[in-house]
């Protein structure tokens, strides 16, 4: 038991540094490459890895939400990309991507339950918002590999924050998880500030 809680504290510290450890320019180096827009975007970083976290609080009582929260979220942001390269405007989206942070780090922090049908619209909601900002930063060049970069970087943020959500839950229970929905609210407000 004290190495799981070991490597919990471990992991939440490795988390934390990563969020505060960015500069503060919103999305640095991602001018090549789509893959690294949401790597060095830590507001992107954060909302990706917290909906991880999440579904992997779900698939506790709905297994399947494991697979299907984060599908929705890359679904609905190839969708926000697809209007942003399509000269769709979408209004508040950089606000709607920081409250993303916020809420997906609220509904880990209050461990709120909802059917997968219902989370799945919840997170598509704020992916079209980020599909949408990767796409009007987006470099001119060829916005298929672009899309492809970025969603590759989500699949994998994704995945880690499944792992986290996964360790946490079974290493604490639902304090670990708890607690590292509120680094991902500590996160964001930092990103605040910094601005």
């Amino acid at each position: 038991m004290r190495e799981n809680y070991a490597m919990l504290r471990l992991l939440g510290l490795s988390l934390l540094f990563l969020t505060v450890a960015g500069p503060a320019v919103a999305h640095p180096g991602h001018v090549e490459s789509g893959f690294l827009h949401p790597l060095t975007g830590p507001d992107h970083f954060l909302a990706m890895v917290g909906a991880g976290m999440w579904a992997a609080f779900l698939a506790s009582r709905k297994p399947a939400a494991a697979f299907w929260v984060p599908a929705a979220f890359m679904l609905m942001m190839a969708f926000g990309a697809a209007a942003g390269f399509a000269g769709i405007k979408l209004p508040f989206s950089e606000a709607g991507v920081i409250a993303s942070v916020f809420m997906l780090g609220g509904l880990i922090v209050a461990t709120v339950q909802l059917p997968t049908a219902t989370a799945m619209l919840l997170v598509g909601w704020f992916a079209a918002l980020h599909g949408y900002s990767h796409a009007v930063e987006a470099p001119a060049g060829d916005p298929g590999r672009y899309m492809l970069g970025f969603l590759l970087a989500t699949a994998l943020l994704h995945a880690i924050g499944l792992a986290l959500g996964w360790v946490a839950g079974r290493a604490t229970g639902n304090l670990g998880l708890r607690t590292m929905g509120g680094l991902v609210m500590v996160g964001g407000a930092l990103i605040l500030v910094s601005h």
